[in-house]
């Protein structure tokens, strides 16, 4: 057993390659699933105060990235105008961008390909039709740029889907 680089969790840890470079950091299975977009505890990644303070550049990329993840909430924002990284760290923590997860109406973490429900009527604009509750979207596309967006076909044509109008079949 070993510590955790983020939270610091003495547990098993896994090796996750931090792109677009191939450094490494050791973390466990929580803080790992969570950075692939998997729940974590509450509070957990309040650890990212500490770790963000790292000497591993791969562990303050990861805080980075998870930071502006969560920077609507005052803890994230107050850490992020603290945190201060060299040029070429900065770059290499931009170069990712910032993940983009998209969820369902209940949580779900939705894929490109994925098939969902809707979960209420919904007018399309500039269609003439509404795409009816229970209509199944096949083979949906995510907005790479906004995590509240995915695109799919309903009735034959394509449209853009606020997120939280479908759930995850």
């Amino acid at each position: 057993m070993a510590e955790c680089e983020i939270c610091g969790a003495d547990a098993a840890l896994v090796d996750v390659t931090v792109a677009p470079k191939t450094e490494v950091a050791h973390l466990c299975e929580t803080c790992a699933g969570g950075i692939k977009g998997e729940a974590v505890p509450e509070g957990h990644w309040q650890a990212l105060t500490t770790s963000m303070w790292s000497e591993s550049d791969a562990v303050k990329v990861l805080s980075w990235r998870l930071l502006n993840r969560y920077k609507s909430e005052a803890w994230a924002s107050d850490a992020l105008e603290m945190l201060y990284l060299e040029p070429e760290v900065e770059d290499w923590a931009k170069a990712a961008g910032p993940e983009v997860i998209h969820r369902d109406s209940l949580g779900a973490v939705l894929s490109s390909g994925d098939t969902v429900v809707l979960i209420k009527d919904l007018p399309v604009k500039g269609g003439g039709f509404t795409a009816k509750r229970g209509t199944a979207v096949r083979g949906i596309s995510l907005v790479p740029d906004n995590a509240g967006h995915i695109e799919g076909r309903v009735e034959g044509q394509r449209i853009v889907i606020l997120t939280e109008f479908v759930k995850k079949r």
